[in-house]
């Protein structure tokens, strides 16, 4: 479950969340989908690119504290370049960060579900 820290008191469901942190798992992506509910975080990781993707995705750089350095929407088939000061990406479907608050200077907080 990913929320935002900088929310009051974590209010809201908190957003599902899919971590892909083996090299498998980061290769792979969301690769192959139509889309996606909630977001997915590749770690480590600080470049990403929607070459074969379906659809267009929201990426959102992270520093090692899960604060957003930069956020932009990626159409499909293209390549990003790599963001020297991230060591995490959170990606989801277009348009989702913005109704979510993730945007640059936002921390956020994974949390395992009980």
């Amino acid at each position: 479950m990913l929320r935002i820290a900088d929310d009051t008191a974590g209010s809201g469901p908190g957003i599902p969340l899919e971590i892909a942190a083996s090299y498998g798992t980061r290769r792979r992506g969301l690769l192959g989908r139509d889309g996606i509910s909630g977001a997915m975080l590749l770690t480590p990781c600080n470049a990403v690119h929607t070459l074969g993707m379906r659809f267009a995705v929201d990426v959102a750089y992270l520093d090692a504290e899960l604060r957003v350095v930069a956020r932009h929407t990626l159409p499909p088939h293209r390549l990003a370049l790599p963001r020297p000061r991230a060591r995490h990406v959170l990606e989801a479907a277009a348009g989702a960060m913005e109704e979510w608050g993730v945007r640059p200077g936002v921390r956020l907080l994974v949390e395992q579900r009980d």
